[in-house]
C-alpha cells in the first residue's frame, strides 16, 4: 500500500479567488484565462502537433533525399546538343504507349532529364501521374515514377507529404493537420505573451534548476520560435478542408482569386491537328514550335506544357519554378497557328493571390530551396523540444510519479464585462471561420462549466491563482 504524498505549496487546495478589485488591468484579469488555454491546448493538442512536427521535419528533409534516391531517373551525363522536345517524347511514347499525355516538363537545366508524364496508367493511383524520364541528349529512357502534384513529387517524398497531410487515412485523416494547424498559432501565441509577462528576473536561466530551468527552456525558446509557429499555422490553414474553404470564400469576395491563362483556341482550332490523336501531345503544330512561342515570350526554364484538352483548346505553357525569384508566368498557344493567344505574367496576380503562392511555397520548403528546408528542420526540432519541455513542466508539478495539478478553473469569472463580451465575440468570429478551433474550445468550454458546477454541488471546487 502506497502513503500519499504530503501535501507541498504546488499541491494545496486553492483558496477561494478573490472578487475582482476595482481598477484591476485587464492583463491581471486575463493572465490566468490565457494560462489555463495555454496548458489545456498544450497538454491536448500537443500529440497532435508531435506528429505534425515530425512528420514535417521528414517532409523538409525529403527534398533533398529525394536527389539522393532518384538520381539516375533525374540526372544525366551533360552532352553535347539537346535533342527536339519532340524527339524525347516519341521515345517515352515507344517505351509506354498505353495512356494519356497529359504534361511534359523539359529539361530544366544541363544534366537533368525530361519528364513525360502519362495518365490512366493501370497501377497507378488516379490522382497521381507516371512520369518517363528521358536524357534529352541521347532520347534514352531512364526509368519511370509515379508523380504527384504541381512540384513533381516522386514516391518517397509523396509517401511523406501524404502522412504529413493525412496519415494516409484520406480526407478523414486531414482532420487531425487542420487540428493541429487551427490551435498551434493560439498556444504560440499565448506562450509568447505569458513569457514576456513575466518579470525580467523570472526569465532568467543560469543558476536555475528543476522545474523553473524547464520553464525557462521552455520559454526562451518558444518566444524566439513563437512567429515562425504562426506562420506555419497560417499558412497550413490555407489549404486545409474547412478553414481553407472559408479562406477560399474570402478571395474570391475580394476579388483576389489566383488567375488562370485562357486555354481557348483561336479561330483555326480544331484545323491541321491531324498529328495528334489518342493520347499523343502533337496536336497541330507540334511541341517544339510551340515551346519555341513560349521562349519567345520570355517564358524561360523550368515550363510544363500541357496538350490542348480538346479541339478547341490551345497547349499551356506554364512556368513552373516555385524557388526565389517565383516563375509562374503562364501563355497559350494555338495548336493550329503556333501564335500566342493568351498571355498570364505572374506579376499581375492579385496580391493575396502572390501572398498565398509564396506563403504556401515557404511553408512546403520550396521558395529558398536548401535554406528554406534547414529552417523548417529546426521550426519543427524546436516544436518537438517545446511538446517535451511542457509535458515534463506539468509532471515536475506534481510529486513523486503522477503529474501535477491543471491550472485551477473559474479564470474567466474574474475578467470584467468590458473586456469578457468583446473576448467572446471575437471567440465566436474566429471559430466561424476555423471551426477545428471553434467546435473543440466550445466542447472544453461546456465540459469545464459542467465540471465545475458538478464540483460545486459536492462542495469541492476551488479556484485558485494560476502560477507557472
Amino acid at each position: 500500500m502506497t502513503t500519499a504524498p504530503t501535501p507541498t505549496t504546488d499541491d494545496a487546495p486553492s483558496p477561494p479567488a478573490p472578487a475582482p478589485a476595482q481598477g484591476r488591468g485587464a492583463w491581471s484579469t486575463l493572465r490566468p484565462l490565457v494560462l489555463r488555454l495555454h496548458f489545456y491546448a498544450g497538454v491536448l493538442v500537443a500529440p497532435f502537433l508531435l506528429v505534425a512536427a515530425l512528420t514535417g521535419l521528414l517532409y523538409a528533409a525529403s527534398f533533398q533525399a529525394e536527389k539522393i534516391v532518384y538520381d539516375h531517373e533525374l540526372t544525366v551525363p551533360v552532352g553535347d546538343r539537346e535533342l527536339p522536345v519532340s524527339e524525347q517524347v516519341a521515345a517515352a511514347r515507344a517505351a509506354r504507349p498505353d495512356g494519356e499525355i497529359t504534361a511534359v516538363r523539359p529539361s530544366p537545366e544541363p544534366g537533368a532529364t525530361t519528364r513525360v508524364l502519362l495518365s490512366g496508367i493501370p497501377g497507378v493511383d488516379p490522382g497521381h501521374t507516371l512520369a518517363v524520364f528521358v536524357d534529352p541528349y541521347t532520347a534514352k529512357v531512364r526509368g519511370e515514377l509515379e508523380q504527384y502534384g504541381s512540384t513533381g513529387a516522386l514516391p518517397l517524398r509523396t509517401w511523406i507529404d501524404e502522412f504529413h497531410r493525412d496519415l494516409h487515412l484520406g480526407e478523414p485523416g486531414r482532420l487531425y493537420s487542420e487540428f493541429a494547424a487551427s490551435w498551434l498559432w493560439v498556444i504560440a501565441c499565448g506562450g509568447l505573451v505569458l513569457w514576456f509577462s513575466r518579470r525580467r528576473t523570472q526569465r532568467k536561466l543560469r543558476g536555475t534548476t528543476g522545474r523553473r530551468r524547464t520553464l525557462g527552456l521552455h520559454g526562451g525558446v518558444g518566444a524566439w520560435v513563437a512567429l515562425g509557429f504562426v506562420f506555419l499555422s497560417a499558412t497550413g490553414l490555407t489549404w486545409s478542408a474547412y478553414a481553407g474553404a472559408h479562406i477560399g470564400d474570402l478571395r474570391t469576395a475580394l476579388g483576389q482569386e489566383t488567375p488562370a491563362v485562357s486555354a481557348a483556341a483561336g479561330e483555326h482550332a480544331g484545323h491541321g491537328t491531324a498529328g495528334g490523336a489518342g493520347g499523343d501531345a502533337a496536336h497541330g503544330v507540334g511541341l517544339d514550335r510551340v515551346l519555341a512561342a513560349a521562349r519567345a515570350e520570355g517564358l524561360d526554364n523550368p515550363v510544363e506544357i500541357v496538350p490542348p484538352a480538346d479541339e478547341g483548346s490551345a497547349y499551356v505553357v506554364q512556368q513552373i519554378q516555385r524557388s526565389w525569384p517565383t516563375k509562374q508566368d503562364a501563355v497559350a498557344v494555338d495548336p493550329a497557328t503556333g501564335q500566342v493567344t493568351d498571355v498570364l505574367r505572374f506579376e499581375d496576380f492579385p496580391v493575396l493571390a502572390k501572398l498565398t503562392r509564396w506563403g504556401i511555397d515557404l511553408h512546403t520548403g520550396s521558395l529558398f530551396g536548401l535554406v528554406n528546408q534547414i529552417a523548417l528542420m529546426l521550426l519543427a526540432l524546436c516544436l518537438i523540444l517545446l511538446i517535451l519541455w511542457g509535458y515534463r513542466m506539468w509532471w515536475q508539478r506534481g510529486r513523486g510519479s503522477a503529474f501535477g495539478r491543471p491550472i485551477p478553473r473559474g479564470a474567466w469569472q474574474q475578467v470584467p464585462p468590458q473586456v469578457l463580451v468583446p473576448l467572446l465575440a471575437l471567440v465566436a468570429v474566429l471559430g466561424y471561420f476555423v471551426p477545428l478551433l471553434g467546435i473543440p474550445l466550445a466542447a472544453f468550454l461546456a465540459a469545464d462549466i459542467v465540471l465545475g458546477e458538478i464540483a460545486h454541488r459536492r462542495g469541492r471546487r476551488t479556484y485558485g491563482p494560476a502560477s507557472r
